[in-house]
């Protein structure tokens, strides 16, 4: 691969700043996953106490501002889990 094909397939973290204009649910989503390397839906309900679909909805947000990484966790393939992305 060339290096400039190379630098289509890295990827890029994030800011403190693209979380900044996200509304507070996101904000305190990503403030939990910084201290809780990694965590499903479920865990991030009740780590914060927001409802589930506040948490989905903010880590919506927070994927579609590139700051959270989801894979699919290999316990259980129902569950995604969630890594914050920023450096």
């Amino acid at each position: 691969m060339s290096a400039t094909e190379l630098e289509g397939t890295e990827q890029t973290a994030g800011s403190w700043d693209d979380v900044r204009d996200l509304p507070p649910s996101a904000k305190l989503v990503a403030k939990v996953l910084e201290y809780n390397d990694t965590l499903t839906q479920s865990q991030l309900a009740e780590e914060t106490l927001l409802p589930p679909r506040t948490v989905r909805y903010a880590l919506n947000r927070l994927e579609e501002a590139d700051v959270v990484n989801s894979r699919f966790s290999f316990s259980d393939a129902r569950k995604r889990l969630y890594t914050l992305n920023i450096e």
